[in-house]
C-alpha cells in the first residue's frame, strides 16, 4: 500500500487496505460472540444455571443471526450515498453496539436474570447482523474476484480471531471485576475500529461523516436502485432455482453444529469436569485463535488445492468423525486433555468449513442482487445456529447431551450428501454469463490495485 493510498484512505485503491478493513470489521462482529455467545454461557453453567436457561439465552442471542434476510433488503434499498453504500450502515450499527453494551454495564443483570440477559444478548447481536451485512454488502461492492478467497480467509479469520480474544478477555474480566467489565471492555473495543471507520472512504470524493464535506460517487448513483419490486423479484427468482434450493441444508447443517457446540461446550466444562467461566472461557479463547489463524493460512490454501467441494466434503468427514468419536468416548468426558482436544477440533473445523464453504454461496449468487442474495444465504446459516441451540435446550427431554451429538451427526451426514451428489456451478462461468446479459455499464467495475 502506497503512502498516498494509506493517507487518503479510500478502499477501492488498495488491495492491502481491502484486506485489511474486512479483517478489522469482522474481528469486532467477533467480540459480541466472545462475549454473548461463550463467556456469558459459561459464567451462567458455573453459577448454576441449568441447561435450559442457557439454552434459552444462546437462542435468543443467536436469533437476530437468522434475520439477516431483511437486513439485506433493507441496506440495498436503503442507502446514503454521499458516504458510500455501506459504510454509514456500519458506523451507525457499531454505534448501537457500543450503546446497548454500554447500557448493560449500567443495568448489570445476574445469572438468574434469565430474560433480561436473553434481551440484551438479542439486541446486541441485531446491530451485529446489521454490522455484518452492510460489511458483506462492502466486500461484494469493492473487491475484485480474485480476492474473494484470500478475503474468505481474511473476514473469518478475523472474526475467529476477535471471538477468541473476547471470550478470554471477557470472560477474565467477568471472573476478576463482574460482568460490568466485559460489557465495557467490548464497548471500548467497538469504539476504536468505530473512529476507523469513520477514517474511511469507499470511494473518491465521499463524505466521511454526514455533516463532512463530499459527494455521491458517480458509480453508486448509477447502480443504486432504490426500489423494493426489482430487488425482492431478483433475489427470489435467484434463491428458488433448484440448485440453491438444494445447497440451504447444507448451509444449515453448518450452523446447527454451531448452536450445539457453543452450549455444549461450557456445560461439559462446569459439569464434567467443574471448571470455572475463566477456565472454560480461557481455553475456548486460545481454540478461537488457533481457529483464526488456521482460517488466515490454510483455510483459503485447502480451498483453492482441493477446490471447494471437495474441501468442504473433507472437513464434513472430520465433523462426522469428531462427533462418533464423543458419543461413544461418553466415559472421557471429564479427562481434560480430551476436552481441550475436543474443543481445539471443532473450533478450528467450524472456521475450515466456513472459508471452504462460503466459494459456493458466492457462485451462487446473481450479480445484480449478489449481496441480498448472500446475505440470505448467511441467514440459513444462522438459522442452523439457532436450531442447535434450541435442540442442546431441550437435551434432558431428548435423552442427554450424546443424543444431541448423533443428531448433529445426521445433519453432517446431510451435508457431506449434498456435496457429493449435487454439482454447483462454476462462480466465473456464471458471472460471465449473467454479466454478459446486463445493460452497459452494470457490469463489475474495475479497481485499482
Amino acid at each position: 500500500m502506497t503512502s498516498e493510498a494509506w493517507q487518503a484512505g479510500v478502499l477501492v485503491h488498495s488491495r492491502p487496505l481491502r484486506l485489511f478493513t474486512l479483517f478489522i470489521l469482522y474481528v469486532a462482529q467477533g467480540v459480541p460472540i466472545g462475549l454473548f455467545w461463550f463467556a456469558v454461557p459459561a459464567w451462567m453453567a458455573s453459577n448454576g444455571a441449568k441447561t435450559l436457561d442457557v439454552g434459552y439465552v444462546l437462542a435468543m442471542t443467536s436469533l437476530p443471526w437468522t434475520l439477516k434476510l431483511f437486513n439485506g433488503f433493507i441496506m440495498d434499498r436503503y442507502a446514503f450515498l454521499p458516504m458510500g453504500r455501506r459504510r454509514a450502515w456500519i458506523i451507525g450499527a457499531q454505534s448501537v453496539m457500543i450503546a446497548l453494551m454500554l447500557g448493560a454495564a449500567v443495568i448489570q443483570p445476574g445469572v438468574n436474570d434469565v430474560t433480561v440477559l436473553a434481551a440484551i444478548g438479542f439486541a446486541v447481536n441485531l446491530a451485529t447482523t446489521f454490522q455484518d451485512v452492510a460489511v458483506d454488502g462492502m466486500a461484494v461492492d469493492i473487491m475484485q474476484e480474485e480476492e474473494r478467497a484470500r478475503g474468505s480467509g481474511m473476514m473469518f479469520g478475523g472474526q475467529a480471531i476477535g471471538a477468541s480474544l473476547s471470550t478470554a478477555l471477557t470472560g477474565f474480566a467477568i471472573s476478576r471485576l463482574g460482568p460490568a467489565a466485559a460489557y465495557l471492555l467490548s464497548a471500548s473495543v467497538i469504539a476504536l475500529i468505530t473512529l476507523y471507520v469513520v477514517w474511511l472512504r469507499e470511494r473518491d470524493g465521499e463524505r466521511r461523516l454526514p455533516w463532512s464535506t463530499g459527494q455521491t460517487h458517480e458509480r453508486n448513483a448509477r447502480i443504486h436502485i432504490g426500489a423494493w419490486r426489482p430487488i425482492i423479484t431478483n433475489t427470489f427468482k435467484a434463491m428458488l432455482s433448484p440448485v440453491s434450493l438444494i445447497w440451504l441444508p447444507a448451509l444449515l447443517s453448518r450452523g446447527f453444529h454451531y448452536g450445539v457446540l457453543a452450549g455444549a461446550t461450557p456445560i461439559i466444562g462446569a459439569q464434567e469436569l467443574s471448571w470455572s467461566e475463566e477456565q472454560v472461557t480461557a481455553l475456548v479463547g486460545t481454540a478461537q485463535l488457533a481457529a483464526g489463524i488456521a482460517g488466515l493460512t490454510i483455510g483459503g490454501w485447502i480451498g483453492d488445492r482441493f477446490g471447494a467441494r471437495n474441501a468442504t466434503i473433507g472437513v464434513y468427514a472430520a465433523y462426522i468423525a469428531l462427533n462418533v468419536a464423543m458419543i461413544l468416548g461418553t466415559a472421557f468426558w471429564g479427562d481434560v486433555s480430551v476436552f481441550r482436544m475436543f474443543v481445539f477440533a471443532w473450533l478450528i473445523l467450524d472456521t475450515l468449513l466456513t472459508v471452504v464453504a462460503l466459494p459456493i454461496s458466492m457462485r451462487l449468487c446473481d450479480p445484480r442482487v449478489a449481496a441480498t442474495q448472500f446475505c440470505l444465504y448467511m441467514a440459513m446459516s444462522n438459522l442452523g445456529i439457532t436450531l442447535g441451540a434450541w435442540t442442546l435446550s431441550l437435551s434432558d427431554v431428548l435423552g442427554g447431551l450424546p443424543v444431541v451429538f448423533a443428531i448433529m451427526v445426521g445433519w453432517h451426514v446431510v451435508g457431506m450428501l449434498i456435496l457429493i451428489f449435487v454439482h454447483f456451478p462454476d462462480r466465473s462461468a456464471e458471472f460471465a454469463q449473467v454479466a454478459s446479459q446486463l445493460p452497459e455499464g452494470e457490469g463489475p467495475e474495475p479497481v485499482h490495485n
